[in-house]
């Protein structure tokens, strides 16, 4: 047996745990997909099939079984990621840690865009729901709240969460989506939004250049949703930050927002660092966010794989870590 089916006994065995009620063929070739995907670490189909361990000789024939699995509209993405994510999400609600999810966009191919909702897992991120569509611009509310509906029906009860999400997403309708959820939220706005405060109508640019670099609980644009504003402006960039907060304003809660750079990082990991998503040559919106999910389940066996070895065999720098973190733990 060849390293990729070792590898795959072990997916498909975990999908089985996980995902009782999927078909066992779903399971065999999904398993073995995301195995190849782990070896090959391609997103190209071709490089795939080249690889893929199947009894047919011909590269075209495990090309085209690869094709009919993408194209296969039984094949749940958020069905499939649903346990994976609540895994993940009960290891931090467990650890009484506020679970910050990120929201953003990235493009997948020439013809589509990926919106991509993550949750934070160390100095990392990892997927937890994404829509695809054919477009060159931004992916709009509608799909945005369909991968958030995704992700909320995954988190433990009672769990603090916040979302982070870039100028795309600083927008009334998330703030009000997120108020509604409970959900805490830091999202970057635009300078041209308008603020109605009890002097009248101004926009966030013109408050930022009178340095009203505070505001707590303002109505933005037409809509009046109620949020705090927090700015700040480190030397050396060319913008300011203006965060949206559901928290009373500081400069330590603006500086919140740097979490979501770990989504950067991921999208790197599904791109031009990792899978080589935008290699795919998939045309088709459904067939490419399930070419994602391959890519989202090795980046979790490789994130959890990591995990485990860090747990297990740790360097002498993490024993290190460990030890102090153990003694002030002791001290307190």
């Amino acid at each position: 047996m060849g390293g990729i089916e070792h590898v795959a006994r072990g997916i498909i065995a975990d999908l089985e745990a996980k995902l009782p009620g999927q078909r066992r063929t779903q399971r065999g070739k999904l398993g073995l997909l995301v195995a190849t995907m782990l070896e090959v670490r391609s997103a190209n189909c071709m490089d795939l099939a080249a690889s893929l361990p199947r009894p047919c000789k011909l590269v075209i024939k495990r090309y085209q079984w690869i094709e009919r699995f993408l194209s296969n509209d039984l094949v749940d993405v958020d069905a499939v990621m649903a346990p994976y994510g609540r895994e993940v999400l009960k290891h931090l609600a467990d650890a009484g840690q506020t679970v910050v999810l990120m929201i953003d966009q990235s493009k997948a191919t020439d013809l589509h865009q990926m919106v991509m909702v993550s949750v934070r897992l160390g100095n990392r991120a990892l997927p937890l729901a994404w829509r695809v569509k054919e477009t060159q611009g931004a992916i709009g509310i509608a799909e945005q709240r369909k991968a958030l509906e995704a992700v909320r029906a995954m988190l433990p009860e009672g769990v603090r969460v916040v979302l982070m999400g870039d100028r795309f997403y600083g927008s009334p309708d998330l703030i009000a989506w997120c108020r509604k959820q409970g959900w805490h939220w830091r999202l970057r706005l635009k300078q041209e939004l308008l603020v109605f405060e009890q002097d009248g109508e101004t926009t966030l640019g013109e408050c930022f250049a009178r340095g009203e670099r505070m505001l707590s609980d303002i109505e933005l644009t037409h809509k009046r949703v109620r949020t705090h504003v927090a700015m700040v402006h480190e030397e050396g960039h060319p913008e300011p930050w203006i965060i949206a907060l559901s928290e009373a304003p500081t400069i330590h809660r603006a500086f919140d927002y740097g979490l979501r750079w770990g989504i950067e990082a991921m999208f790197s990991d599904f791109k031009t660092r990792g899978f080589g998503l935008e290699d795919s040559q998939i045309q088709y919106p459904d067939r490419l966010a399930r070419l994602i999910l391959v890519m989202a389940l090795a980046l979790y066996w490789a994130v959890s794989t990591g995990m485990w070895d860090a747990e297990h065999n740790p360097t002498p720098a993490e024993k290190k870590t460990r030890g102090t973190v153990r003694a002030r733990r002791g001290a307190a």
